[in-house]
């Protein structure tokens, strides 16, 4: 049964992975360099893969149908994430990228709510939801 919510879940990675290659390198020419440092490049960076990662432990999570496993992954990239992160790079961040960033966050948090609630479906959806909001954010923003 939840190998079914785990496959739709795969579909949507595969075709937003698709969409991001069919852009081309016209639309990455058009994103909003963030100007971080070396060190502050490699912290920002850090933290990407972190979020990274999340995702990936709330789709095993989800896969395994083991809520635990899925709080436990969405809780490193949710608020404590964000406040972690160093003065430098917040300050240099523009308004658009912190209204994608901060509610990312914050959708993290509310995945570790729903995860002891919710059934599997529905937190494949959202999961799906929170992937959008990285990919806006790619989308939109680069680190170079």
């Amino acid at each position: 049964m939840y190998l079914k919510y785990f496959i739709v879940l795969l579909l949507i990675i595969i075709s937003i992975n698709s969409w991001a290659e069919n852009q081309g390198t016209q639309a990455i020419e058009q994103r909003i360099s963030l100007g971080l440092t070396k060190t502050e490049k490699a912290e920002f960076l850090s933290e990407m893969r972190q979020m990274l990662a999340s995702i990936q432990g709330i789709i095993s999570g989800i896969g395994e149908n083991n809520p635990e496993k899925i709080i436990k992954a969405a809780r490193y990239s949710g608020n404590r994430m964000a406040r972690a992160t160093p003065k430098s790079i917040k300050l240099k961040t523009p308004k658009s990228f912190q209204e994608i960033g901060g509610p990312t966050h914050m959708m993290f948090e509310e995945l570790v709510i729903r995860a002891e609630t919710d059934d599997m479906e529905t937190l494949t959806l959202f999961t799906g939801e929170i992937m959008q909001q990285c990919l806006a954010c790619h989308e939109m923003f680069k680190v170079d």
